[in-house]
């Protein structure tokens, strides 16, 4: 079985970057509030944003918060 294609990290940006992260040369993007890692929001998107494993895991702490 060929697994390579499974787990494709998706289109990349012109130099071997991947699109959509900071280094790809597009617009800036805010910073999480929480660890300050780059986000997937751009720096004008308002309210608190967070970056994927930030937003993961406080989903995970609301979901379990009964």
């Amino acid at each position: 079985m060929d697994t390579s294609s499974y787990c494709d990290s998706g289109p990349s940006a012109p130099g071997g970057r991947e699109a959509g992260t900071p280094e790809a040369g597009g617009p800036p993007f805010a910073e999480c509030v929480l660890c300050r890692e780059p986000t997937e929001y751009p720096e004008s998107a308002k309210g608190a944003t967070l970056c994927p494993v930030c937003e993961w895991q406080e989903a995970q702490r609301t979901a379990c918060s009964g």
